[in-house]
């Protein structure tokens, strides 16, 4: 089995400048990092990953706890993640802790214990202990999607990365009132999220934005699940007056309004028009296709790489806020026929009166 020293003859280099190649701990010359290259393909060398991580405290791998088994969404995330780390030479070490807190804080106690680098995580409603144990270790953290709540004139703990959620719901109400709507329905997630907190903020933008009050029936809990959904969106359904146009804020609450329509023979749009937060791979197979707000997962997943790679090159720097985009998805679902595929931004849309990302 070919060795370090085996590499650095064949190119004529020092082992030194080898492992500098291997690690990106110094600029090399490009021919020189060619050749260094080179030798180690002709010599089918493999890098004995182990003692490296002896010798530099640093495992090169990455602990990511997301519920991407009971969250569709978060699979797009996952391979944002593992592309990312890829692209740096990174592993990916992966546990699903089910939304639940004290799963969570077990998950990630074990990520931890197998001595990854750093943390990706996607919290829960209630991350006391996961915050908590990650505080009192200083493990090197992102959060992603799901923000921590933190007082306007404080700096969040830890590095974070999700996409813009008040703005884009408020676009989805105001798209479907624009149409007429005046009973706009919202069937919000799970309670304790940031994401549902500043996706019923931009619902009732959104209502603002078209002159109507805020009705609290209108407004129902699916806890981010398609059961939940199904239940909410009959309670919806139930009223005296129930909603004429519904937005759901994900897309396995999409599925369960879906089915509690269907239950009741109730057809998209000629009964109740429908949009949702979170687009589907198969959205647009779907009669009607379904007008949808896309969050961008696989960015999301990326950006969360980079936030950790540069806290873990430079523990002390201040920590960072990143959102990103979302795109509006025009199809049918919404009552809008003959319209499909992104849009652009409108110029007459509510805004959101949070400030820009950091």
């Amino acid at each position: 089995m070919a060795t370090m020293a085996d590499v650095a003859r064949h190119a004529g280099v020092s082992v030194a400048t080898v492992s500098h190649v291997l690690n990106d701990t110094r600029v090399v010359r490009p021919a020189t990092r060619q050749a260094v290259l080179d030798a180690i393909e002709v010599l089918d060398y493999t890098p004995n990953t182990l003692a490296r991580s002896l010798v530099t405290a640093r495992t090169r791998s990455i602990g990511l706890a997301v519920s991407a088994i009971s969250n569709p969404y978060f699979t797009e995330i996952v391979q944002g993640v593992e592309a990312g780390a890829l692209e740096h030479g990174y592993s990916l070490l992966i546990a699903d802790p089910h939304d639940d807190p004290e799963h969570e804080r077990k998950v990630v106690q074990l990520l931890h214990e197998r001595r990854v680098d750093g943390m990706i995580v996607a919290p829960s409603a209630d991350p006391g202990a996961l915050v908590a144990y990650l505080t009192r270790h200083d493990v090197p953290t992102v959060l992603l999607d799901r923000l921590l709540d933190t007082p306007s004139d404080s700096t969040p703990r830890f590095d974070q990365v999700c996409a813009e959620n008040t703005e884009p719901m408020a676009r989805l109400v105001a798209h479907l009132t624009a149409l007429g709507h005046e009973r706009v329905g919202l069937v919000a997630g799970r309670p304790g999220l940031s994401t549902t907190a500043e996706r019923i903020t931009g619902y009732r933008i959104g209502l603002a934005f078209a002159g109507l009050a805020h009705d609290e029936r209108l407004v129902v809990h699916g806890d981010s699940e398609s059961e939940g959904a199904e239940r909410a969106t009959a309670a919806l359904l139930a009223l005296a007056a129930p909603p004429t146009a519904l937005v759901t804020a994900n897309n396995a609450m999409t599925i369960g309004a879906l089915r509690a329509m269907r239950e009741r023979g109730l057809t998209v749009p000629d009964d109740l028009a429908l949009c949702c937060f979170d687009d589907f791979a198969w959205a647009d197979l779907l009669s009607p296709g379904l007008t949808a707000m896309a969050q961008p997962a696989k960015d999301i997943g990326a950006q969360a790489v980079r936030l950790l790679l540069d806290r873990l090159a430079d523990p002390d720097r201040p920590t960072r806020t990143v959102r990103l985009p979302c795109a509006f998805v025009h199809r049918e679902s919404c009552g809008c026929a003959g319209r499909r595929g992104p849009q652009p931004h409108p110029e007459n849309s509510p805004k959101s009166e949070r400030g820009p990302a950091s």
